[in-house]
């Protein structure tokens, strides 16, 4: 595993764990030897990730949309700065980056880039682990959410499954190391498209 990307808030949010655990999980991918790729800002939580890693000596690769230079302020200092053209741009430069990915607390934003890359591995785009670090019990209700989905039938038990969930980081990249991709039951056809 060279590097994982981590999605996650602009903001600081009203409870220092969020700037304190971002923190805590760049320094702790930097310390295993595996790159970060972020979202290229300086501030709220993606920028404690990236100062995090880079504490620690760390890869950090930020991946920007020209238009949220002004209002992310890009990063200085990174390993690499790469400004795209769009928000789908980044995502896919940050998967085509990354060995897997981390979504740490955040907002619309971050929930977008953990449901599109879980959909993409769903869908057999990549063969990559899409984690969650339920820092705080911030994704308690959003877990439930998803169990209620596969209750009700709207979601597969074994796509659920494909979401690799902890609370603490070292656990969280012990699980990602011994990842296995599930195989894919060939549902897409062009029959059944």
């Amino acid at each position: 595993m060279k590097r994982l990307s981590v999605f996650c808030a602009s903001s600081e949010g009203k409870n220092s764990i969020y700037m304190e655990k971002a923190f805590e999980v760049g320094a702790a991918l930097a310390k295993n030897n595996i790159g970060l790729v972020y979202g290229g800002a300086s501030v709220g939580c993606m920028g404690a990730v990236a100062k995090g890693a880079l504490s620690e000596g760390g890869e950090v690769i930020g991946v920007l949309p020209k238009f949220l230079n002004k209002r992310e302020i890009a990063a200085l200092n990174l390993t690499q700065l790469i400004t795209v053209e769009s928000m789908h741009e980044r995502k896919l430069k940050m998967n085509q980056l990354s060995d897997g990915n981390i979504t740490i607390p955040g907002g619309f934003g971050t929930f977008e880039e953990l449901f599109e890359m879980a959909t993409w591995g769903q869908l057999g785009l990549h063969r990559n682990p899409t984690a969650i670090l339920n820092v705080n019990g911030y994704y308690d209700h959003l877990i439930a959410q998803m169990e209620h989905m596969v209750a009700e039938g709207l979601l597969k038990e074994e796509h659920f499954n494909t979401l690799v969930i902890e609370d603490d980081i070292s656990l969280l990249l012990e699980k990602i190391r011994n990842y296995t991709p599930p195989k894919l039951e060939k549902w897409l056809t062009e029959r059944r498209t």
